[in-house]
């Protein structure tokens, strides 16, 4: 079901920033030249606000350059963002890309640097400065950990490969459907530089746990299930496939005959390359697994594991907070919500104590659909009902609000895990394609009715949904704002949105409300077990218990979540970092501005300039204060 779509439609931006940028390029450079014999003409001195408003938007129109540049060492970013200018390629991830990109990288901010007055600029302007500095810094800092990083598990390339053929390969004419075929031959050498790279972090030392190994395979196994891998069905893959070229035959853009000789080429494409690259990479795995111990261990583990870990910590939160720092803010956090639980609890009427109520809201049929197929789909009706009731509040507490679409859906077979984390894949700007708010619905007993409502928020609005819509759709900022991220401002605004949810008139439903608390001590019991595994040297099952033993969370759904910490890390801190900092400067604002505070404002402040570290944050809503004042 979709919400709210868009009716937004025409060219994909960057084809149209590519056009509007090469017409401002050629009228500046016409505009600076003349006859040889045509005296210069001397400006008069301009008056301060517009020399910054020509250097503004002189440096906007270079980054939106850069950043065309930029994406051209991804073409599946390209198609991801609606552009089908490289809709034919996959990407090259070797590490010598690596090294040319980072090499560009270096050399586009030492003309920044060179180019540009940065006392000219205007604030946003010099925020679009500050941020394609910051990423150069983010990028010198992982160099020394290249290859820490797991590659194949959680999110590996063996299934985001097939994800993105199937969710964002768009085949609307013949030269699309060519386009994927030759995505499809180039399969083969896109897995196997990932299974390279791999190879090469092993020979130093360092592997992902041994369910990462697990994982890939059994991924690869589903993947690999049906025709044309073998016969036993349609795979996804093929279904997308057949799905897409008969399309159109349907709409009378190809005969059926071509769509046969497509077809054929297809499968040529995935048995000599995508298949023997899926094998290759299976017989690795399987081998190299004799050299994973059973017990995973944290980054403390890998080479020069501690300094790893707090790059990680650094780069997901965007502030300079340590391990330790970390840890005690997610036991103070604990302490606290489980306060607020414990009132829930009295007001239900349930006698017994909080470790027991956790108990009865795991295991009570009331809490879940069945495991049905109609289980799922009245769980995709309820999260589409809230979400429908949502947007008519929105107005009470933004100016700006989101124009694309948002859709509910199941995870696909090939990459759904029992009591996997609900996520959310941003649409289009062109509202061609909606977002989607994704659910992993293999095991209803993981799916929690009371905990929907907040997932509602999270995923959607005034979540995530919300504020990456708007960011695509923000005017007059470098084409690169709106699509950059940070994890601690998108996904500590996920969590503010939550708690924004009961300010909005949500979770009536005192269990729902439950709900929401179980999110939060979610987040902040993640601060507790990702430090304790990557610093405090804490076993899977130790950060099992924790958390078993301090959230309501049903056993299938940690065991899945921690996982993930040991896969990830420092990715699960910057959730409730990031919203408590938000919190702060919400706080600071109200004390500051008294009466003066607007609550629609201060939101339009915070997702008025796209995704933003939390440093830049706090000094952009600083100024505003002042203004207001």
């Amino acid at each position: 079901m979709s919400l709210h779509n868009s009716s937004i439609a025409g060219a994909s931006w960057l084809g149209s920033f590519r056009l509007a940028l090469f017409a401002l390029i050629s009228c500046l450079g016409l505009a600076a030249c003349g006859p040889a014999d045509t005296p210069a003409t001397v400006a008069s001195p301009m008056p301060a606000t517009t020399q910054e408003t020509s250097e503004s938007q002189r440096l906007t129109i270079w980054l939106d350059a850069e950043y065309a540049r930029e994406l051209d060492f991804s073409p599946l970013a390209k198609t991801r963002l609606g552009d089908k200018s490289a809709h034919g390629e996959l990407d090259d991830v070797s590490e010598a890309a690596s090294d040319a990109q980072l090499a560009w990288r270096r050399e586009s901010v030492s003309r920044l640097r060179r180019e540009f007055d940065y006392a000219q600029l205007d604030d946003e302007a010099k925020r679009s400065f500050d941020l394609w500095v910051y990423q150069l810094t983010q990028a010198e800092q992982s160099v020394p950990f290249r290859r820490h990083g797991f590659i194949f598990g959680r999110n590996g390339p063996q299934a985001s490969l097939p994800n993105s053929l199937i969710n964002y390969h768009v085949v609307d004419t013949e030269q699309d459907a060519l386009d994927y075929i030759s995505r499809l031959e180039q399969s083969g050498r896109y897995l196997l530089q990932y299974l390279t790279r791999t190879q090469r972090a092993a020979e130093d030392g360092i592997r992902a746990p041994h369910f990462d190994y697990q994982q890939a395979l059994s991924e690869i196994e589903r993947i690999t299930t049906g025709e044309p891998f073998n016969d036993s069905g349609s795979s996804a893959l093929w279904h997308d496939i057949t799905t897409k070229f008969s399309a159109l035959v349907a709409a009378g853009t190809v005969e059926q005959a071509r769509a046969d000789t497509l077809l054929e080429r297809a499968r040529t494409a995935i048995l000599d390359n995508m298949q023997p690259a899926y094998a290759q990479i299976s017989a690795w795995l399987t081998a190299d697994l004799a050299n994973v111990s059973d017990i995973a261990q944290g980054s403390w583990s890998l080479p020069d594991g501690e300094a790893y870990y707090q790059m990680r910590l650094e780069r997901m939160t965007t502030l300079p907070l340590t391990a330790d720092e970390i840890f005690d803010t997610g036991v103070s956090e604990v302490a606290r919500i489980q306060a607020e639980m414990e009132e829930i609890k009295a007001r239900v009427g349930f006698e017994g104590s909080l470790q027991d109520f956790f108990t009865f809201i795991r295991n009570d049929d009331r809490f879940y659909h069945p495991n049905t197929d109609e289980g799922r789909a009245a769980y995709i009706a309820d999260a589409d009902a809230i979400l429908a009731a949502t947007y008519a509040k929105l107005p009470e507490f933004f100016g700006i609000l989101p124009k694309a679409g948002l859709q509910v859906r199941r995870v696909e077979p090939f990459r759904e895990q029992d009591g996997g984390a609900a996520h959310y894949a941003r649409g289009t700007k062109d509202g061609s394609r909606p977002g989607t708010f994704y659910a992993h619905l293999s095991d209803m007993r993981a799916a929690s009715k009371h905990r929907l409502e907040n997932l509602a928020y999270h995923e959607g609005v005034p979540g995530h949904h919300m504020q990456i819509s708007i960011q695509q759709e923000l005017e007059g900022l470098p084409a690169f704002r709106a699509n950059k991220g940070y994890t601690a401002f998108s996904e500590g605004w996920g969590l503010y949105a939550e708690g924004l949810g009961k300010e909005m008139g949500g979770y009536e439903d005192p269990y729902a409300d439950f709900g929401r608390l179980s999110g939060e001590i979610w987040r902040a019991v993640r601060l507790v077990v990702d430090t304790g595994i990557h610093a405090k040297r804490w076993t899977q099952d130790e950060a099992v218990q924790y958390a078993l033993e301090n959230s309501p969370r049903p056993e299938p759904s940690v065991r899945s979540e921690i996982r993930r910490y040991f896969n990830n890390p420092g990715q699960a801190t910057a959730y409730k970092i990031g919203m408590l900092r938000i919190q702060a400067i919400r706080a600071k604002a109200e004390a500051a501005l008294g009466d003066n505070f607007d609550i629609r404002e201060f939101h339009d402040q915070i997702l008025g300039s796209g995704q933003l570290p939390m440093g830049m944050l706090e000094a952009k809503i600083d100024a505003w204060i002042e203004a207001r004042r």
